[in-house]
């Protein structure tokens, strides 16, 4: 006997199937399950997805806006000077009810993982100490990843590294950095030597913020792929943001891509913010600033997606969509082929989850029944409409319903409309 069996659903592939699910976990993915359950849902069609991942985040800033001075320059520098002015009126509680609230809000949209990186500049820890909680309410919910993370800079901010530590001594999982905010590129580079050695000593994954510049010569994305190597941590290393690749030289950005394969390094890009951010300084043509997303697929070089903000000092907007996130990527890179958009799909999904280490993910038999459904046809619906969830498991329990839209309904659907019962 099934828990719930999901009948007459469209897997990403496009092929059509019913899940059963048992305990808590996926017990077969199959035509026409003739098998007993508790309860069915006739999905009538519908895009059945595993969850929706955001590979870089900021829980501690998020929702912020409104409550600070806006960013009128638009620029990361701003936004960080912002945040410095911000940080010391902030309390434990407000930030966990932020973070929370937002959480909250992506689960009932299909996300149900989140790399958050936390500054540990703040002497009191506060932010540490309100996300260490928030991850450990929220896991029946959601997976939370928490990066060790010196917004200030491990360098360049007296104190940085003895917070770090403590950080990770309170529990977070990944050692982050950022060396091109560093005071000189060679100490740039420095920074990332001593990180990889903390968190080689550690057996800890590292995620940075990585060359968020449009300046070309910003190249410390090929310390990190050195470092990799040096440490031992090939498969364990991500770079985030990476825009300076937008603007580099194509023969030195080829080598470079190769050495990031090599090297078994991961790319995050946050189209949303990147693309806001960056051309700043730019009259016209300005550029786009996203890292060179197309170019690392095809090099193997597995490239995730995130919201990175959502109404913080350095972006006003957002809704924490990842659909959103996705067709932003797919417009800004260009990447409107069928396997291009597939790819864009699963940086917010499968290929996401597998720079995160997340094992236990997928739409396979014996994973934890973590599923969302959507009011689309297709992965090329889901990222044209970004549709209605109508459904969002975790571990087989449905944790959200959502009624559907009559605006979303899908060009592939076979369905007529009675415009006189309108």
């Amino acid at each position: 006997m099934m828990d719930l069996v999901l009948k007459n659903g469209v897997l990403p592939d496009g092929s059509r199937a019913d899940i059963a699910i048992a305990d808590g976990k996926i017990a077969a993915i199959e035509t026409g399950f003739s098998g007993e359950a508790v309860e069915t849902l006739d999905l009538e069609g519908y895009l059945v997805s595993p969850p929706f991942v955001d590979s870089h985040f900021h829980l501690d800033t998020t929702l912020t806006a409104g409550l600070i001075r806006h960013n009128t320059s638009g620029t990361l520098l701003e936004g960080i000077q912002i945040w410095k002015e911000t940080k010391p009126h902030l309390t434990e509680e407000d930030i966990y009810a932020r973070a929370r609230k937002l959480c909250e809000m992506t689960i009932s949209q299909g996300t149900l993982a989140i790399r958050s990186h936390v500054d540990i500049s703040d002497p009191d820890l506060k932010a540490v100490r309100a996300l260490v909680r928030l991850r450990e309410d929220l896991k029946p919910w959601m997976t939370i990843q928490l990066v060790a993370f010196p917004q200030d800079g491990f360098f360049r901010m007296e104190d940085a590294a003895e917070l770090l530590v403590r950080a990770l001594d309170m529990g977070l999982d990944l050692v982050g950095g950022i060396p091109h905010y560093e005071r000189t590129t060679v100490q740039g580079g420095e920074s990332i030597d001593a990180l990889f050695r903390l968190a080689a000593d550690r057996a800890l994954p590292i995620d940075m913020h990585c060359d968020e510049t449009d300046d070309p010569n910003s190249r410390h994305i090929e310390t990190m792929a050195a470092c990799a190597v040096k440490y031992g941590l090939q498969g364990r290393v991500t770079g985030s943001h990476l825009t300076s690749m937008h603007s580099m030289d194509n023969a030195y950005a080829d080598k470079l891509i190769g050495l990031l394969a090599e090297s078994g390094l991961a790319a995050v890009s946050n189209p949303l913010i990147n693309m806001t951010l960056s051309g700043r300084y730019d009259t016209y043509p300005k550029r786009r600033g996203l890292t060179r997303i197309p170019e690392l697929l095809r090099a193997g070089v597995p490239v995730g997606f995130g919201h990175d903000c959502v109404m913080d000092p350095w972006y006003r907007l957002g809704s924490h969509d990842m659909l959103e996130v996705a067709s932003m990527g797919l417009h800004a890179a260009q990447m409107t082929s069928e396997s291009e958009m597939a790819a864009c799909f699963s940086s917010v999904t499968d290929m996401a989850a597998g720079i995160l280490g997340l094992d236990a993910y997928g739409l396979k038999v014996g994973t934890p029944a973590d599923l969302v459904v959507l009011q689309a046809c297709s992965v090329f619906d889901a990222l044209r409409l970004r549709p209605c969830r109508l459904y969002v498991l975790r571990n087989g329990r449905v944790i959200s319903r959502t009624e559907p839209r009559l605006s979303q309904l899908t060009l592939s659907e076979e369905r007529t409309v009675d415009l006189a019962r309108i």
